[in-house]
């Protein structure tokens, strides 16, 4: 009988529901590029007889709502053995080993990845800074994804562990991580994310008034301190002074991210806000997009229409994708995924929650993380 591998990536599992009566096989073979995508579960079936092991990979598709199944796909050995998902960046995710603590970035939920089979890459063994910790990570980034760039060693990636150590490596060069800490206090909410346009991490200070970033062009053994601009928000919407404290008081995440264009926005995700004790907790978001950049200070500007774009935030690195790249996409919207799991519309200000195709598995175990889409 079959069941359900990675169910200890997430204690989050939800009684299913028809939207759409869609359940197809990956796209991959017949379009030139896949929609965004959050991994469900994999579905362990027998092995063979050499003794590997094969599943079905179910994903949910975001553009047309539906379940997307990868049938007979191999399981890496170290997935199988307990690896637990810790981040993900370019739909590549980082499974931590539960034994020995060791960590692998992998392309097994990467479309790219469904026609053969997935890639493991080993990272060094993390190191805790004094008074730091490298058990819980917060998130990851990387500069790009392996083997996209010409010279494998430019690869870099950037982990943000729960506290205030960054750590940061060339997987294929160094074999060790330089760690680094952070210049302010209290960074939990923050999210690193990397910038192809100034080719820094950038990560968002304690209360988003402040943007930090580490140059990834050095030619030294130790990362240089980060340059810190100061962030003036303008324009900002027209609540109560109750409903600005309420929200200072709520579960918040930071993430900084830009749009294919290049554009840079500021969206804060406050997760949980009550604003009745008779009532439910609900998500709010907000978005500021980058307007100036001069003497060390940046112009955000609050905006409710962010055009073409989408933004997916999750445990993944925060990614925008343009609509009208992926029909089925809603403009103009947020994605997110974690304590909620819907897709935000910034005209209307209300939110979409979706639910699991009636054809997905009996137990959900999700990987929260939204995939990017891969051109192929």
């Amino acid at each position: 009988m079959s069941h359900l591998l990675l169910s200890r990536l997430s204690d989050l599992s939800f009684r299913r529901h028809s939207l759409w009566q869609l359940h197809k096989t990956i796209r991959l073979f017949s379009s030139s590029s896949t929609s965004p995508c959050f991994p469900l579960c994999v579905e362990e079936k027998d092995s063979p007889g050499d003794g590997g092991m094969v599943g079905d990979v179910h994903l949910f598709d975001a553009a047309t709502e539906g379940l997307v199944t990868v049938a007979d796909k191999t399981i890496p050995e170290e997935i199988v053995n307990g690896g637990i998902v810790v981040g993900a960046s370019h739909g590549w995710l980082f499974f931590k080993d539960r034994h020995d603590h060791s960590v692998y970035v992998t392309d097994f939920y990467n479309s790219l990845a469904f026609k053969t089979n997935a890639t493991m890459v080993p990272m060094p063994t993390f190191t805790a800074l004094h008074h730091c910790q490298t058990e819980v990570v917060w998130n990851v980034a990387m500069s790009t994804s392996p083997g996209q760039q010409e010279d494998e060693d430019d690869w870099v990636v950037g982990i943000k562990f729960l506290g205030n150590q960054l750590s940061f490596c060339r997987p294929r060069r160094d074999l060790r991580w330089t760690n680094v800490s952070a210049p302010f206090k209290i960074f939990n909410n923050s999210n690193l994310m990397f910038s192809k346009r100034d080719k820094t991490f950038k990560l968002p200070a304690p209360v988003g008034n402040y943007l930090c970033s580490w140059d990834i062009q050095f030619h030294k053994d130790e990362y240089p301190a980060p340059k810190i601009h100061k962030l003036l928000f303008h324009n900002l919407p027209q609540l109560p002074l109750s409903m600005w404290e309420l929200l200072d008081s709520c579960p918040r995440e930071d993430h900084w991210v830009e749009s294919p264009s290049g554009e840079s926005f500021l969206v804060k995700w406050y997760s949980r806000v009550s604003l009745s004790p008779s009532l439910s907790t609900l998500p709010i978001v907000m978005v500021f997009r980058e307007e100036d950049r001069k003497d060390g200070i940046i112009k955000m500007c609050y905006t409710e229409d962010i055009g073409d774009i989408c933004i997916f935030l999750s445990k993944s690195e925060a990614f925008c994708v343009p609509a009208s790249s992926c029909p089925g996409l809603k403009p103009n919207s947020i994605y997110v995924a974690d304590r909620v799991f819907s897709v935000y519309d910034l005209t209307t200000k209300t939110f979409h929650h979706f639910k699991y195709p009636i054809d997905a598995p009996e137990k959900i175990s999700r990987v929260p993380c939204w995939l990017p889409p891969v051109s192929v």
